[in-house]
């Protein structure tokens, strides 16, 4: 149905496919910047893949102003705080953020805090309310197929006194380019490849679902689907296909321009809170929660879940599964990748299986109930409600 009004929003240009990297130097020169500030992580740093990128940068005549590459799995305010006083320090113009989907909400909350003329991010913290403020050019260079932080407004960063992810959302979050190049996916271990893949699954489901869906974000979240369904198990089981890590890749973009402008629900929300109290991995956290918070959700969305499964499955199992049975195949499909993933990778199946505790539910129940995705879920959620999805996926 279409909406009254809706609106959609994604402004990063996109450089995708091989030798992507090789275009940032003019991507650069384009946006009148100079002197970018390298953004990264120890471990992209070890494994060659941040050099891959210098060495891109270099072959264009470009030298980075300076570079931090100790962000965490789990960024924080302080560290942002820390490298937007670098950014200064060294009189950077821009950014370059290569990473995951911490180091690039990390240079999201960097660019704000420059932009705003502010020291703490925690000043500018909630939902659109900031304004364009001074230009920082900024160029996003996923190492991961899942996130899709490189086209959405939003940036999940740790407070750590109050141990809660807090979401930051905002028109001018979005990365002036995105940078798609299948050397940065290549060296991702199975577990890792299985795990981003289903968020970025995630992503377009609830895209597809929540109650800001519109066409044009039905359009990127089916179309995102469709790739995952033809390529996440190859990129899996051979790492080293080009091809599907340059799918996955596209997919990862299009599932986040989706839910950017949709928003996602309490998947997501009940993920976050998992991720704040228990240190859950995001991508697992998605996996598990995926089918227990459909089957919530069901009796509201089993027409929504009937149609995925044509994106998911194909038109022959679409075609040949009766109509009243579509909304359950969708949910029994994706338990079904999960367990080939959990054969083939160990990617964990259940909570029990990862880091949280029963005692911290509680916690997360609290935690999930605040957090700004749970607004647009389609059906009111309370506290019991999240504790006995916990139960059940523990």
């Amino acid at each position: 149905m279409l909406p009254d009004y809706y609106e959609f929003y994604n402004p990063p240009k996109l450089l995708s496919g091989n030798f992507a990297l090789e275009n940032i130097p003019g991507a650069l020169a384009d946006l009148k910047a100079k002197k970018p500030l390298l953004l990264s992580d120890q471990i992209l740093k070890k494994i060659g893949t941040l050099q891959t990128v210098t060495d891109a940068l270099l072959s264009g005549g470009m030298t980075p102003g300076g570079s931090f590459t100790e962000i965490p799995a789990d960024s924080s305010s302080l560290v942002v705080n820390q490298i937007a006083a670098l950014f200064r320090s060294l009189g950077c113009d821009s950014i370059i953020a290569v990473g995951g989907g911490s180091v690039l909400d990390t240079a999201k909350g960097v660019r704000m805090l420059i932009s705003q003329n502010a020291g703490n991010i925690m000043d500018v913290m909630g939902c659109e309310t900031i304004d364009c403020g001074e230009r920082v050019p900024f160029i996003a260079v996923p190492t991961t197929a899942g996130t899709g932080s490189e086209s959405t407004m939003v940036a999940v960063i740790l407070d750590p006194i109050k141990n809660i992810k807090m979401e930051f959302i905002s028109y001018h979050l979005l990365p002036d380019v995105a940078v798609l190049d299948p050397r940065m996916t290549l060296t991702l271990p199975p577990r890792i490849t299985a795990s981003t893949g289903m968020d970025a699954l995630c992503h377009a489901l609830e895209a597809y679902t929540c109650l800001q869906k519109n066409p044009v974000s039905d359009a990127f979240a089916a179309g995102a689907l469709e790739i995952i369904r033809d390529h996440l198990r190859t990129a899996v089981n051979n790492g080293k296909d080009v091809k599907a890590r340059q799918a996955m890749a596209n997919a990862a973009f299009m599932a986040g321009a989706a839910f950017s402008n949709s928003m996602v629900g309490m998947i997501h929300a009940i993920g976050h809170a998992l991720g704040g109290v228990c240190h859950v991995p995001h991508g697992e956290a998605m996996t598990i929660l995926m089918p227990y918070c459909m089957e919530y959700n069901f009796d509201v969305l089993e027409g929504l879940y009937g149609k995925l499964l044509l994106y998911l499955a194909g038109d022959e199992i679409y075609a040949g599964t009766p109509r009243e049975e579509r909304g359950r195949g969708t949910i029994s499909l994706i338990r079904q990748m999960t367990s080939e993933f959990h054969e083939s990778c160990g990617l964990p199946m259940r909570l029990s299986e990862t880091k949280a505790r029963r005692e911290d539910f509680e916690k997360v129940a609290q935690a999930a109930l605040k957090d700004g995705a749970m607004i647009v879920n389609p059906k009111q959620v309370g506290q019991q409600d999240v504790l006995n999805i916990l139960e059940k996926a523990f």
